[in-house]
């Protein structure tokens, strides 16, 4: 074992509530409503640019746009939360089905549940005898939930929660999509279509670099990544909605 330098020796010396605070500074806990956020915010501003500068570029008045960006959020936001509560609750449901199947298979065969957590450790590089230790003490404290966790990658902080995914998702949609419905309102037909694209990529920028953030990775390509794909999808929104102005009229 490696010898334990003076950083790490202060740490130990600290009280249990450091380790509290340490494990606070990971992010893996906010995956479930992070991607829902980050999901439903970029979603609500590329869907809505997207829908006006398609309408705008058909030549349609303020007030058409006006109602097909409110028809549009009203619309994204319900798919959003209805969306996220069936897949999320799905994702639930298998969870569900895994417990009881765990329950079931140790209520059954407990002497195979044990050696099979022991194999677990062993494959990760501990020794026999020191598996069996350790398997023993959480089978001892927990048997669902340390199989559930070594086994099967099952634990609280991951846990489906369709409600919450259901929610934030809404929320951020809502969110998200104000921009270039605000944008429709205040700028006039001269501009309104590129205004309407403006405040689309800048909203991407800082919704993507905000969730890069909260989950600790790159703010600069999480921005440029949404920017980019953003950027793409109001382009060819303005083309359809050229062409098919152009048709209709």
């Amino acid at each position: 074992m490696a010898a334990m330098n003076s950083s790490d020796r202060r740490l130990l010396d600290e009280p249990v509530d450091h380790f509290a605070d340490h494990q606070r500074q990971h992010r893996s806990g906010r995956a479930g409503w992070l991607r829902a956020a980050v999901l439903g915010a970029n979603d609500g501003i590329v869907s809505l640019a997207s829908l006006l500068v398609g309408v705008a570029a058909s030549s349609a008045t303020r007030p058409a746009l006006l109602v097909a960006g409110v028809a549009g959020m009203s619309a994204g936001a319900l798919s959003m939360a209805v969306g996220e509560f069936v897949s999320v609750g799905s994702q639930r449901d298998a969870e569900i089905a895994e417990r009881a199947m765990e329950e079931k298979h140790q209520a059954e065969h407990p002497e195979f549940e044990f050696e099979e957590l022991v194999r677990i450790y062993e494959g990760r590089g501990v020794e026999r005898a020191l598996a069996e230790g350790v398997a023993a003490q959480l089978m001892a404290r927990d048997p669902i939930g340390s199989h559930l966790r070594d086994e099967l990658g099952l634990t609280d902080a991951s846990a489906a929660r369709p409600g919450q995914a259901a929610g934030v998702s809404a929320a951020s949609f809502l969110l998200g999509s104000s921009g270039p419905v605000v944008a429709t309102i205040l700028a006039g037909r001269s501009i309104r279509l590129a205004m309407i694209a403006v405040v689309a990529l800048v909203m991407l920028a800082v919704s993507g670099a905000l969730g890069a953030a909260a989950g600790g990775a790159s703010r600069s390509r999480a921005a440029f990544r949404v920017m980019i794909g953003g950027g793409l999808a109001m382009a060819a929104a303005a083309g359809i909605g050229r062409i098919a102005g152009s048709a209709i009229t």
